[in-house]
């Protein structure tokens, strides 16, 4: 029977695209790579100095770009000067990729906030209403996640949530704990969860009685594991042998 979260159910999501060598996490290629292999896609957003929204993950360009500062302080006019792991792709705008993906696989994305308001969150709500296609959005945040159950209900909503290292996530350690545990659940009202895989399984998921999403699976082995604990998985660094289940 089909359910609001079917889609997220179906096959294996690819985390920033099919990236490889090849094709940088989050470019155009690497959404294409996956929509070529039929793979649902994992993406992250930011909103940048002129309130372009883009698709990319780290708060500061040196990981991946070849440039230093903040992704914040970029403007449109910028992106053409960086390049993604010393290849010829750049830093996509979210535009770009609805344009490229075009409703062929489901998106999976991930809000990345870099302040309090909840402008990004309109823009993307915005940008999603004229697109043709199946999609989701997920975060750490679950004031973000209220922010979209609030304002647009009908958009599916995933809380990320995992047992956080010292280092992982700008929040309070009291924050933490409850997101570990799953204490927001009544603020950003989910309609799955998507946990660390080496987190699960764990009664704070069990208790959500809600699908679940394994983050981030980077090999068969562990893949053919995580079936066992969860209802999908968001994987990396290969291809899957199988989708989880035949959609025909």
């Amino acid at each position: 029977m089909e359910t609001k979260t079917s889609w997220v159910l179906n096959n294996p999501i690819a985390h920033r695209g099919l990236h490889n060598f090849e094709f940088p996490e989050n470019s155009l290629p690497a959404f294409d790579n996956a929509v070529n292999h039929g793979f649902a896609i994992e993406l992250d957003v930011r909103l940048i100095d002129d309130n372009t929204v883009i698709v990319f993950h780290d708060e500061k360009l040196s990981r991946i770009a070849n440039h230093d500062g903040y992704v914040s302080n970029l403007k449109a006019s910028d992106l053409k000067d960086i390049r993604l792991c010393k290849t010829e792709y750049g830093i996509p705008t979210f535009e770009q990729v609805l344009e490229t993906v075009n409703g062929k696989v489901p998106l999976l994305i991930e809000i990345k906030k870099s302040e309090q308001s909840y402008a990004l969150e309109e823009r993307v709500i915005e940008m999603l209403k004229p697109y043709n296609g199946e999609y989701a959005v997920q975060s750490f945040d679950p004031l973000s996640m209220q922010f979209f159950y609030k304002n647009a209900p009908q958009i599916m909503r995933g809380q990320l949530s995992s047992y956080f290292h010292h280092a992982d996530l700008d929040v309070p350690r009291r924050e933490k704990k409850r997101l570990k545990k799953l204490k927001y659940n009544d603020i950003s009202h989910p309609d799955f969860i998507a946990y660390k895989v080496t987190n699960l399984p764990n009664k704070y998921v069990t208790n959500a009685g809600l699908p679940v999403l394994a983050w981030t699976i980077r090999s068969e082995l562990v893949a053919q594991k995580a079936q066992k604990i969860c209802d999908n998985y968001i994987f990396e660094g290969f291809i899957p042998q199988k989708p989880l289940q035949n959609n025909e």
